[in-house]
């Protein structure tokens, strides 16, 4: 099976982490040696791989599971004019503002 390929999402959050991690280990451990300068590129690597895999890919949104909202029982529907009634009103209203 093979493995997808990395989106550029993918890419620029990991490669951030990388970096980022990087420079804040060794300046807080302070370290200068070099068997402690590769621990450090290693974890920040590490760390940099595990926030690549875990940026969402495009097509596996998850979705909530919510059940449908029903409209409440003690509302009552509205009721509209038939439109005979709403043209013969309005008909009368423009005739009286005329006359």
């Amino acid at each position: 099976m093979a493995m997808p390929r990395p989106t550029a999402a993918q890419f620029a959050y990991g490669s951030c982490t990388v970096i980022f991690s990087t420079l804040a280990m060794l300046l807080l451990s302070r370290t200068s040696s070099g068997p402690g300068v590769a621990l450090i590129a290693v974890a920040a690597l590490a760390l940099g791989l595990l926030v690549a895999m875990t940026v969402p890919l495009p097509g596996t949104r998850t979705v909530a599971n919510t059940p449908a909202r029903r409209p409440d029982a003690d509302r009552e529907p509205v009721r509209m004019p038939s439109p005979a009634r709403v043209s013969a009103t309005a008909g009368e209203s423009t005739r009286g503002r005329a006359a």
